[in-house]
């Protein structure tokens, strides 16, 4: 007797999914709560457990087919672990034909349709390969990776028979070039499609500005030496710059509550927290899951909410209700080498904080030119709400924390 697999409630207001990936084919044994499926939806990639053990039946639907919640994926069957259906001698099929060579061995079993295709197309071997996604399962991030760090063969001169190339007379070698030029069509992911139909929206919508400063991160950097490995071995995360960031910028937003604020048809909307959105990097593109009550936060407690984010993310567990809401978004494009950007509001939200790369530059402190580590802060806002003196004044207020931590611990 089958099981019936359908599609899951995604969350409040999400009807509809997009195939990712199938994670079992037909036939692969499937233990009870094993992800078969990946489903992408506006907001994040969502896997698909069995609800029993067995044997993976027929897919009804195709990777990048729309699915509404409630319709049927695929069926698993009763069998035993690792057992696949048989195949009896006289209903078995004739041989195929000779396909193209393939990546053998059980770690090949184990790709997905996306990662099989990034491995045949890199000539990379999946077994050398440590894979970072969930279960130590490969993603195409891991295979490109390899592909890059694989040395790079000299070219040689001989050109395959049939081939068109450069001839042993000195013949044009311009049609063996072209016939090596690929292109490939990708079809945007349901996530990208609402990642780009939000932000124009936001660019139609809002009266967008930036407004830029720059920081000294003398004094972040020293307490961070200083105190780094105690705050580990105390906490049991890493101490890094976004946890006085977070914890800075909800002071900030205390000040100036307009920053924090959003538009809802005639009105401004004020919020007593700071739910604080933070962007974070996943197989797919970037997610922003959201700090709850921030203001409530040491920069322990911060700091440990965005590590399981992390974490989260490049496994592809993070929930809905996680990536929902948000008064204020802060995005470090730094950890990617970013000197300077213009970061686009997250709607309905008025603002978001560009944080970047920190390099040494000359300043000058009291008089005298000195080395110091230096980053750019960008404050882009919706100027139907914010002026630019308070925006300004935002800006300063995050600037003189970071210079002077000690005004976190004490609240000015």
């Amino acid at each position: 007797m089958a099981t019936e697999v359908v599609v899951p409630t995604l969350g409040e207001s999400i009807t509809e999914a997009t195939v990712g990936e199938w994670l079992k084919q037909p036939g692969d044994a499937v233990a009870a709560d094993e992800p078969i499926a990946s489903l992408e939806t506006d907001k994040v990639s969502v896997e698909v457990p069995s609800p029993v053990a067995g044997v993976m039946g027929e897919h009804a639907v195709k990777v990048g087919d729309t699915v509404q919640v409630g319709a049927l994926l695929a069926t698993v069957g009763e069998g035993g672990a690792g057992a696949a259906p048989a195949v009896s001698a006289a209903s078995a099929p004739a041989p195929a034909p000779a396909a193209p060579e393939q990546p053998s061995g059980d770690a090949a079993a184990a790709l997905s349709p996306s990662v099989r295709r990034a491995v045949l197309e890199h000539g990379v071997d999946p077994a050398t390969i440590k894979g970072t996604g969930k279960d130590g399962r490969l993603t195409k991030e891991d295979v490109a990776a390899a592909a890059s760090a694989k040395p790079q063969t000299a070219a040689t001169s001989a050109v395959a028979p049939g081939s068109a190339g450069v001839t042993s007379d000195g013949g044009n070698a311009t049609a063996g070039r072209e016939s090596s030029r690929r292109e490939e069509r990708v079809k945007m992911t349901r996530l990208r499609q609402t990642i780009a139909k939000r932000l124009k929206e936001a660019q139609n919508t809002a009266a967008m500005l930036t407004t830029f400063n720059d920081v000294d991160m003398t004094a972040v950097i020293e307490a961070r030496a200083k105190y780094k490995d105690l705050f580990e071995k105390k906490h049991g995360v890493r101490l890094g710059f976004m946890g006085f960031f977070v914890k800075a910028a909800t002071m900030a937003l205390k000040d100036i509550p307009s920053v924090n604020a959003s538009i809802e048809g005639d009105e401004i909307v004020y919020h007593d927290y700071a739910d604080i959105s933070v962007a974070v990097s996943a197989p797919n593109g970037l997610v922003v899951p959201v700090i709850r009550d921030a203001q409530d936060l040491s920069v322990a407690g911060i700091e440990k909410t965005i590590g399981d984010f992390g974490r989260r993310a490049k496994d592809g567990s993070l929930k809905m209700d996680e990536m929902k809401g948000g008064t204020f978004t802060i995005s470090n494009g730094g950890v990617f080498g970013s000197l300077m950007s213009t970061p686009i509001i997250n709607p309905p939200q008025s603002a978001v904080l560009g944080l970047h790369r920190i390099e040494d530059r000359p300043v000058v402190v009291n008089g005298q030119v000195v080395v110091r580590p230096m980053m750019y802060l960008a404050l882009s806002y919706d100027h139907r709400l914010i002026d630019g003196r308070e925006a300004v004044t935002f800006l300063v207020a995050l600037k003189n924390a970071i210079e002077d931590p000690t005004r976190i611990l004490i609240d000015l």
